[in-house]
């Protein structure tokens, strides 16, 4: 069976939040196992955060998932947040060590904080029973000092507690498919969540990819080429791109995704209705049950 989840991020401005909830809305029906809500480069967007997962908890039949980072706070901070949200009913959370603020040269673990994700996750399990994702890199992450470095990590953070991993996005499938392999010969057991990243604007998608060091395939930026004033070819070849790639790993196995939808939800529905995904009313109740299962 397939299962999805959505990523959000807190909105800025009134138009932006009317968009974030009336994707919330198109999404709500395809009955996601979670839907996890972004906490800022450097830990700024915590009061948002909290006010949108709060929102989605409370009046709605979606399954909230904040993300905590390690980053601007003491460990009695985070874990105060964490305890507030189990005291809502919130039992999922993202844990991530967070990125540096904005203008730092490199991540510097707050003094007296969890110094990453590894110890925010074994953090968070003395808290309460919390189900717990975490970041995963198949293309590495661009602080490690190698490949393994990062995949003995990824261990580290799933031996402390962690439920399953989330990947960065990719474009490259293959890349995925052996990190998989990669993860399985260490002896990673938990979920390894391809990330999918509908590109709705290429150009940004390329800025995003070359901060986190994602490859863009030349195929990829061939389909692109010329679209610049043509948003509507935009569209079709975007859906195009991530149904190939949703469908192939769904060949090799894959049962799980999660996107990232950059608060929009026209292209992830489309990518959903082509896994087999249908709004339902009966296998949305089967899908809701099961959500609510996985984290009592």
């Amino acid at each position: 069976m397939i299962n999805v989840s959505f990523e959000f991020f807190p909105p800025g401005d009134a138009a932006m939040e009317a968009t974030l909830w009336r994707s919330v809305e198109r999404l709500r029906p395809l009955a996601p196992k979670f839907v996890s809500v972004t906490y800022g480069a450097d830990g700024s967007t915590r009061v948002r955060t909290h006010e949108v997962v709060s929102r989605i908890q409370s009046q709605t039949s979606l399954t909230g998932a904040p993300h905590l980072t390690c980053v601007g706070a003491s460990r009695g901070e985070v874990l105060d947040i964490a305890r507030k949200y189990w005291q809502q009913g919130i039992r999922h959370i993202v844990a991530l060590r967070g990125d540096p603020p904005q203008g730092a040269v490199r991540y510097e673990p707050h003094p007296d904080g969890f110094a990453y994700a590894a110890d925010l996750v074994a953090g968070l399990r003395g808290v309460a029973d919390f189900e717990i994702s975490v970041a995963a890199y198949p293309e590495t992450h661009p602080a490690a000092p190698s490949p393994q470095f990062d995949l003995d990590n990824l261990k580290r953070k799933l031996d402390a507690g962690a439920s399953r991993a989330i990947t960065q996005f990719f474009f490259d499938t293959d890349a995925f498919l052996r990190f998989r392999d990669q993860c399985a010969a260490v002896g990673i057991r938990a979920p390894i969540v391809p990330g999918i990243l509908p590109i709705t604007r290429f150009e940004r998608v390329r800025r995003i990819a070359e901060r986190c060091r994602t490859r863009i395939p030349q195929w990829l930026a061939d389909r692109f080429a010329g679209l610049e004033d043509d948003p509507e070819t935009r569209r079709l070849i975007a859906a195009s791109v991530a149904i190939e790639q949703v469908k192939t790993l769904e060949r090799h196995g894959v049962c799980d995704f999660h996107f990232y939808t950059l608060n929009r939800a026209e292209l992830t529905y489309a990518i959903c209705h082509t896994l087999g995904l249908r709004p339902d009313a009966q296998a949305l109740a089967v899908r809701l049950a099961q959500a609510a299962g996985d984290v009592q």
